[in-house]
């Protein structure tokens, strides 16, 4: 600014007759918004979208612009706000079916406001996550939706345009939208308890999940709130695969563990662990009860049909895509946590325990 002004002091000595006056310095809108005493977003918006401006906010700002004769540098507007009306969902398995129907919600709101969808599978890279959050810091896509409890890191300035969908992630900043993982499992467990089950396994997804270590919470909580012990002996990680399923119900029985009921962290390892212990020759639920978690859409279709518990997935999807559009159009948007309800469904794969299960 100082040797701007230096110039045209200079230029007035050498030309006091003239006319002439220096061509005015080029405004900012960062200049518009310290003297209209707003923030840049608001004077941004008031530019580019007046009708979401109050009015007197809008005419404060217009006669500031009119005043200085800012005029918006076209060419660098749109290089900081062009859209591509490109989103980015970041999912960590694209063969897992739970979400397929998170998806389809992401799509359809995306569709209805003019926005495409991409999808990463991530397969829990980390270079796999940076190479889509790259996108957004290179302008090709706006923001990302992540099905992960990791934040990709994004080199960009402000707040990251990232919504959480599923799972749960550390930072404040970043908008989620989840079921209570730990009332949910607490839920299909007390749901067994009531029906006269007292050695309930529980086959548990990868550890490193926040919403796996909630519903092993949630697990924990039921036995205790129905006065029986937590035995570690009846507790087997897996990575949500049907082989998984299998292979902890294997282990199980290998070792000779004595069990009338298994709560899964999800359908597929449910799905495992009923073939595995259809191939033991145990029947489902005259022998051994069986619980999965999310309701994808095979699991009526499980022979006999799975009971679970019914994740709202195109729910999840739906308002993760409006809290993303909405980030979107507004930066300083509150970041919120908001909580959908998930629903025991009752089918034929619980029951009582049989008599010689009983105690």
């Amino acid at each position: 600014m100082s040797s701007e002004g230096s110039r045209g002091k200079r230029a007035v000595a050498r030309a006091p007759r003239s006319a002439a006056v220096a061509p005015a310095r080029v405004r900012t809108i960062k200049e518009i918004a310290a003297i209209a005493n707003v923030s840049v977003a608001t004077v941004s918006r008031a530019l580019q979208r007046p009708e979401v401006v109050s009015d007197a906010t809008r005419q404060r700002i217009q006669e500031v612009v009119k005043r200085l004769g800012y005029t918006p540098n076209a060419l660098a507007r749109n290089l900081r706000t062009a859209r591509t009306r490109l989103i980015v969902a970041l999912l960590p398995d694209i063969a897992n079916p739970f979400f397929s129907e998170v998806i389809r919600g992401i799509e359809q709101v995306a569709h209805e406001s003019g926005y495409s969808v991409l999808l990463g599978e991530t397969r829990s890279s980390l270079v796999r996550e940076q190479a889509y959050a790259d996108m957004v810091a290179a302008r090709q896509a706006d923001g990302i939706i992540t099905m992960s409890h990791r934040v990709p890191k994004i080199p960009m300035p402000g707040r990251l345009p990232v919504v959480n969908a599923c799972e749960y992630v550390k930072d404040k900043q970043i908008s989620s939208v989840y079921v209570d993982n730990v009332a949910a499992a607490g839920a299909a467990v007390d749901y067994l308890v009531t029906l006269g089950h007292r050695e309930i396994a529980f086959i548990a997804g990868p550890p490193s999940s926040p919403i796996c270590v909630d519903r092993e919470k949630g697990y924990r909580l039921a036995l205790q709130r129905a006065q029986l012990a937590v035995d570690p002996a009846l507790m087997v990680s897996g990575d949500f695969s049907i082989e998984a399923g299998e292979r902890a119900v294997e282990l199980l029985l290998s070792q000779g563990q004595s069990f009338s009921a298994v709560f899964c962290s999800n359908d597929e390892m449910a799905i495992g662990a009923m073939r595995a212990l259809g191939s033991r020759g145990l029947r489902v639920p005259e022998d051994v009860s069986v619980v999965g978690f999310d309701d994808i859409r095979f699991a009526r279709y499980t022979s006999p049909a799975l009971t679970t518990v019914a994740q709202p997935k195109n729910a999840l999807g739906r308002e993760a895509m409006a809290m993303l559009i909405e980030l979107l159009a507004d930066p300083e948007v509150p970041p919120r946590k908001r909580v959908l309800s998930a629903d025991l469904v009752v089918r034929g794969s619980t029951a009582p325990p049989s008599p010689r299960k009983r105690k």
